[in-house]
């Protein structure tokens, strides 16, 4: 009798339009991130950064929500503030303008920078879930690619979905644009890409995978025709990610008058690590950490540039040869190649890195392909504890140099 109640339970399920499935799976998965947020506001105490007063609306100002909240009523300085040694210290020009001056806008309907965010957050983390299933169902299958998206809003990031951060509008505007891609629907794209460019560093990496896709299409042209036409937009559109990937650096050089004021300023941040570079060197942020990492438990440098390796080693083998990744299509495999070279180039990895990996969503796909009901459950049931986790160390907490999210 109990057999046939979950048939017929899972029969109605599949009968409901897919838009309101996943509407009921973002719910639902937001009062569980509220319940978590909840219960890291009692637990915060004094020695957090949000005291023992904390509630969820500190949590949804906190951290880099009040740079984003700064840029919006201040905007940003024409003169790089200094550290007492010269050097330039954490400023503004680090945050994108769009999540900000769009929060701010909508806040007036809802009364407070704040809330303006939130709303944001929480309407473009559905939509990012309908996009997320739309562009993964042709590929995996319906009941793989609802998974995906419910993996995607119950994971242990989904705390974005709520807090002022510019991350989940910047994931929304992504897979637009991915899908745009997929379905070769280029006029709309020059639009998306300027939007990715001015809400969250990334876009360079974009500008990396329309090459590769570019490539791939020359590769493939006897059996997927390349028009000419094709071939004008994929080239124009990769000159345009490429500018405005550049376009902030060039903005705060001028606004402040140094060339190096969007680099420096980022820097910045990495002296809160005991790293102080001299300048930008790409890749170089990744050997730093490796030593910085392993200094910390005791351990030889060396053995951080091994590990690294290694990670960078299994993470490439992973995208060219796992059939699960497979299965999500080439074009996705190349845009998760190229972010992630990306973050190797440009990142210095520390408790951040986590959160800057929310643009490789699309791989939840490959998560979700396995059919077994156990092994979904299962990955549901460690979404859910990485989600406490996170929110546990990075808001209940706070107090330490490796619980910055």
């Amino acid at each position: 009798m109990a057999h046939r109640a979950v048939i017929t339970v899972a029969r109605r399920w599949a009968s409901v339009p897919v838009m309101l499935r996943i509407a009921v799976i973002y719910v639902f998965g937001r009062l569980v991130t509220t319940g978590f947020l909840t219960i890291a506001a009692e637990l915060s105490g004094p020695g957090s950064r949000f005291g023992q007063d904390a509630g969820i609306g500190s949590f949804i100002l906190g951290w880099d929500a009040q740079w984003y909240w700064l840029v919006a009523w201040e905007g940003y300085p024409s003169v790089l503030p200094l550290t007492e040694s010269g050097q330039v210290a954490e400023n503004a020009w680090a945050f994108m303008p769009l999540y900000a001056y769009a929060a701010q806008v909508v806040g007036i309907l809802f009364g407070s920078w704040g809330a303006g965010a939130l709303v944001i957050s929480l309407v473009a983390g559905f939509f990012a879930c309908v996009m997320l299933y739309g562009l993964l169902h042709a590929r995996i299958g319906n009941s793989a690619a609802l998974w995906a998206a419910t993996f995607f809003a119950w994971g242990p990031l989904a705390a974005l979905f709520q807090v002022g951060y510019a991350e989940v509008l910047f994931v929304l505007l992504l897979l637009i644009a991915l899908d745009l891609v997929s379905r070769r629907r280029f006029g709309w794209l020059y639009l998306v890409i300027a939007l990715m460019a001015f809400t969250r560093p990334g876009v360079l990496a974009f500008a990396l995978y329309l090459g590769l896709y570019g490539i791939l299409r020359w590769i493939r042209r006897r059996t997927d025709p390349l028009p000419a036409r094709q071939i004008v937009h994929i080239v124009a559109l990769g000159a345009v990610a490429t500018a405005t990937g550049f376009a902030w650096q060039a903005i705060a050089g001028i606004v402040t008058g140094d060339p190096g004021a969007y680099l420096a300023t980022e820097l910045s941040w990495r002296r809160n690590w005991g790293i102080d570079s001299e300048g930008f060197i790409p890749f170089d942020g990744w050997w730093q950490a490796a030593q910085f990492w392993f200094a910390q438990w005791g351990m030889p440098g060396w053995w951080g540039l091994v590990a690294f390796l290694l990670l960078v080693s299994g993470v490439a083998a992973a995208l060219l040869f796992a059939p699960q990744v497979r299965r999500i299509g080439p074009d996705l495999r190349l845009w998760s190649a190229s972010y992630l070279l990306y973050l190797l180039a440009v990142f210095f990895p520390q408790s951040s890195t986590f959160r800057l990996l929310m643009p490789i969503t699309p791989l939840w796909g490959a998560v979700a392909v396995p059919r077994s009901r156990p092994y979904r459950i299962g990955v549901l049931a460690l979404c859910l504890l990485g989600q406490w986790v996170w929110i546990y160390h990075m808001y209940a907490l706070g107090n330490t140099y490796w619980q910055v999210p």
